[in-house]
């Protein structure tokens, strides 16, 4: 979403599960995990280093040091928050739903905060402009969305920064795409 919405261009590869099953990538990879990110020379491993790298590359991390710090805070909050949904996701699905969903409004309640303490939801979870940390809340506020369709109806911030963030013109357009919507949202099939 960030390339894509920044205008940017990329090639991927998806690696389907045979494939990686076959042993190859995952040895290459420094974690055994994907995903990969190459920048020229670069060679990246781990999500949030890919994030941040593209947000200091891209201008995406705040406008000082002091933004830059929130926005961190910001992030490893919204990771916490998928930390929790991929243990569902993964590990309790069946079991879980249920109760998962019915203690979502504590989860989205700090960040519903956290947007009414920055021009009272107008602009983004930190400062005037869009940082990596939105784009990466955005996408598991649309896995949740799925999980949960009404999950943000009592957030009317937090619903007000999705229908922002999914309209702006080249987020839209890639949102809207073949290549995203034919996209599994977890690789086991759980939604």
């Amino acid at each position: 979403m960030l390339l894509a919405d920044q205008g940017l261009d990329w090639k991927e590869d998806i690696v389907n599960w045979e494939t990686w099953m076959q042993g190859e990538l995952k040895e290459k990879a420094v974690f055994g995990q994907l995903p990969q990110f190459k920048d020229g020379d670069l060679n990246l491993y781990q999500s949030n280093a890919i994030l941040r790298h593209l947000a200091r590359k891209h201008g995406l991390y705040g406008k000082q040091s002091l933004e830059a710090s929130r926005i961190d805070m910001v992030n490893d909050g919204v990771e916490d928050f998928r930390l929790k949904y991929l243990r569902l996701i993964y590990q309790n699905y069946e079991d879980g739903k249920v109760s998962y969903i019915d203690g979502l409004p504590s989860d989205l309640r700090h960040f519903e905060r956290l947007l009414s303490e920055n021009n009272q939801g107008k602009n983004f979870l930190v400062g005037e402009e869009i940082s990596f940390a939105d784009y990466n809340l955005l996408d598991l506020l649309r896995s949740h969305l799925v999980l949960s369709p009404g999950c943000l109806a009592d957030f009317p911030l937090l619903s007000g920064y999705v229908s922002r963030l999914n309209s702006r013109p080249k987020l839209q357009a890639y949102l809207t795409s073949d290549a995203h919507k034919n996209r599994p949202i977890n690789g086991n099939g759980k939604q």
